[in-house]
């Protein structure tokens, strides 16, 4: 089954924008607990709320959760942003038995994911490949072996540890002179490469986008050299027991925005919007770094992106409407 979402042009007489309105009514999104999906349901509130006159409630969400909800208590009504590949088979089924819908394809670039290095070293090196990469053990630090390059892999308990330390594997990290670092957490990971950055050194490991820290640093992510083998990406890379695993691309993570089926036949016009609005990873990014840098909350966020990113969000929504979002800012 493929996941396509509908563009649908908002164009629409007074009339049929006022029947619209009254149509609205209550809504409840979640605000899922990564930084991009919460900025994203705090854009969508303001808009519904100042301009199609919906009552928007925020709940607290995460990934599996919110799906479970949603599909069998169609409840929240939307999930800004959600990651098909962690909920794609049960994900799939409820679409096909009509419970919930996909609209719009929220991260244009799809979700990110894969090993990174700063800018300013691959164009300085050279260095557009992991091979390349694996090849400079001196140009990456960060290792406790001084006379090892660092990897940095993920923090122990994500999803990703795995599939980082399989990859590691595959490419013979040891053996090219690499130590495969645990950053601890997330706030570690992130830590490391503000460090490298401040050092003007090199930094080599996994990284996913969009993120705040991509927006603040400038980072290249590295050509594989291989395609993605679905075959050996489940029967061994994400796997805890992966005993001889090859180089395999990350799949695309298509990122949509899922509603229940109860909230598209009640939304009217509002749910235009939902089918038109995406923006990209360099987009996100950006707000993100901005949050970051001023300790925004999503709330503040949402409203820096309303107030700075018109070019953006004026083409999600009919002239009328902009208005009275900027009329609200």
């Amino acid at each position: 089954m493929k996941f396509v979402a509908a563009a649908c042009t908002a164009v629409l007489s007074s009339t049929t924008y006022a029947a619209a309105q009254e149509e609205c009514g209550t809504v409840s999104v979640a605000e899922m607990n990564w930084a991009s999906a919460g900025l994203a349901a705090w854009v969508d509130k303001v808009i519904l709320e100042e301009g199609y006159d919906c009552t928007v409630s925020l709940v607290a969400g995460d990934t599996m959760p919110t799906f479970t909800s949603m599909n069998e208590k169609a409840e929240p009504d939307m999930a800004p942003e959600l990651w098909l590949n962690a909920v794609r088979e049960p994900l799939e089924k409820a679409v096909e038995e009509g419970r919930l819908k996909l609209t719009s394809e929220i991260l244009t670039d799809g979700g990110i994911e894969g090993f990174w290095i700063p800018r300013e070293l691959s164009e300085k090196e050279g260095i557009t490949t992991l091979e390349q990469a694996l090849a400079r053990p001196e140009l990456f630090p960060g290792a406790e072996d001084d006379s090892k390059g660092g990897f940095f892999g993920c923090p122990s308990g994500w999803a990703c540890q795995l599939i980082t330390r399989n990859q590691f594997r595959a490419v013979n990290g040891e053996e090219k002179g690499f130590e495969l670092i645990d950053p601890g957490s997330a706030a570690g990971l992130d830590g490391s490469i503000a460090r490298a950055f401040e050092r003007g050194e090199g930094w080599l490991g996994y990284y996913w986008a969009p993120t705040a820290i991509l927006g603040k640093y400038d980072m290249v992510k590295l050509d594989l050299g291989v395609e993605h083998d679905p075959e050996m990406w489940h029967s061994c890379i994400v796997t805890d027991d992966c005993a001889e695993p090859t180089l395999s691309e990350w799949p695309r993570s298509d990122v949509f925005t899922a509603v229940t089926a109860q909230f598209a036949d009640k939304a009217g016009v509002a749910l235009d919007y939902v089918n038109a609005r995406s923006w990209s990873n360099d987009t996100v990014n950006t707000m993100l770094s901005w949050m970051s840098d001023n300790q925004a909350s999503n709330e503040d966020g949402a409203y820096h992106f309303l107030e700075t990113q018109e070019e953006i969000w004026t083409k999600w929504v009919p002239a009328e409407v902009a208005e009275k979002v900027k009329a609200a800012l």
